[in-house]
């Protein structure tokens, strides 16, 4: 088959159409290409018809505490309880046994725990039976004095009578004497015995662990079997058993630079922000600045008495203090949400701010309210985390594209 033949051939293969099909075929792909261009031509204008991008600055909308708008400074610091005491037993020996846990509360002269005692038992048995045989070698004593003493004025008075030898009676008189002494012995024996007894009791006392004071177990620092010595130097050793501190002496410690700490004094109103709470506000005041500087951070140490405190601050927690030119209000005022003023300008004699969307400003309609601090509360309008144009300039329109300045 030559090309002619063969292309007879594929001329036969194709469908016939009418003129008007053709027509129609040719209109529907011109209003193809129409539509395509009139989107070409609406995303040109979307892009160039704004103009370049506008370099602004920017500045995000916050919230605020009503007292914040009074603050004068702000340090930070960690919550310290000013009376703790690891506690230890006074004498070396096992832990026989532990009758607290982490977390429970503690009266003061409470045992927490107990040594093994047995030796220092036995000890005060013995003591105690020393004292018993004291008393009866006074009583015996006292008995042998009676029978000298009875016998010495007898032949004292045959002495005068000139009826007995001068030698008999001295002998009487030297046996007197010598039971006398034998009963002021027997007294001091008994008072011997007795102070032993006494430190025989104080050993036992000291086999019981109390606790100080008033508090809360934070640590236990040995379990039963372990040896507790009071200067444990051996790593088979424990040197405290527990730890406990005085929830009520708990105050925020916080590191004011010396440049500012004139601006703090004692009694000066405060406010104190836990980290692990960020939502709950404590009053406080300045309870004392101590006086000495720390010379590698330039700091003074100044420690802040709660005002108000609940179970829920616990030491060594991170805290925030923000120092305040007068008290805070009791209670917890919610926070207002605030702008920097510089973001909030007058359009056609409305306030508006401009709203930073995907790099577009958004004219936003607000409604501002008093000064707080360095920023103006926004009743209307804005909200927590939106990002704002700081001093829009003159020009700037409601879909602008901007540029954030570095």
């Amino acid at each position: 088959m030559n090309e002619q033949e063969q292309r007879d051939a594929v001329a036969m293969l194709r469908i016939p159409r009418s003129p008007e099909e053709v027509y129609e075929g040719s209109k529907r792909r011109m209003g193809v290409w129409l539509g395509l261009g009139v989107l070409l031509l609406i995303g040109l204008i979307a892009l160039f018809g704004r103009g370049a991008p506008v370099a602004v600055e920017v500045t995000s909308v916050t919230t605020m505490a009503p007292s914040q708008a009074d603050a004068v400074l702000t340090a930070s610091g960690y919550v310290v309880a000013q009376r703790k005491a690891a506690v230890a037993s006074k004498g070396t020996g096992r832990l026989e046994a532990l009758f607290v846990e982490e977390g429970d509360r503690v009266q003061t002269g409470q045992i927490l725990a107990r040594l093994e005692h047995s030796d220092v038992e036995a000890n005060l048995a013995e003591s105690r039976a020393r004292v018993g045989v004291a008393r009866a070698a006074l009583a015996q004593a006292r008995a042998e004095l009676y029978e000298a003493e009875l016998n010495y004025h007898r032949l004292k008075r045959l002495m005068g009578d000139s009826t007995v030898a001068q030698s008999e009676f001295d002998v009487a008189d030297a046996r007197h004497r010598r039971a006398v002494a034998s009963v002021q012995s027997a007294e001091a024996g008994i008072q011997a015995a007795e102070a032993a007894g006494r430190m025989a009791e104080v050993q036992v006392e000291n086999t019981n662990i109390r606790a100080p004071f008033d508090g809360t177990v934070l640590t236990k620092n040995a379990d039963v079997g372990e040896v507790v010595a009071p200067f444990a130097s051996s790593a088979s050793a424990r040197g405290a058993v527990v730890s406990i501190a005085d929830m009520g002496s708990l105050m925020a410690e916080v590191d004011v630079s010396e440049s500012n700490v004139g601006k703090v004094h004692p009694g000066m109103p405060c406010e104190v922000t836990l980290d692990a709470l960020p939502d709950r506000r404590y009053r406080a005041v300045v309870h004392k600045i101590i006086p000495t500087v720390d010379r590698a951070k330039a700091t003074v140490l100044t420690r802040i008495r709660f005002l108000e405190r609940d179970d829920r601050v616990l030491p060594d927690m991170s805290a925030k203090v923000i120092f305040l030119s007068r008290p805070a209000p009791e209670g917890d005022a919610p926070p207002k949400v605030v702008v920097k003023p510089a973001a909030v300008v007058d359009r056609g004699g409305r306030k508006v701010a401009f709203v930073v969307r995907q790099d577009v400003a958004s004219e936003t309609p607000v409604e501002v309210g008093g000064a707080m601090g360095d920023a103006v509360e926004v009743r209307r309008g804005l909200t927590p985390g939106d990002r704002v144009v700081l001093n829009p300039p003159e020009g700037l329109k409601d879909g602008a594209r901007i540029k954030v300045k570095e």
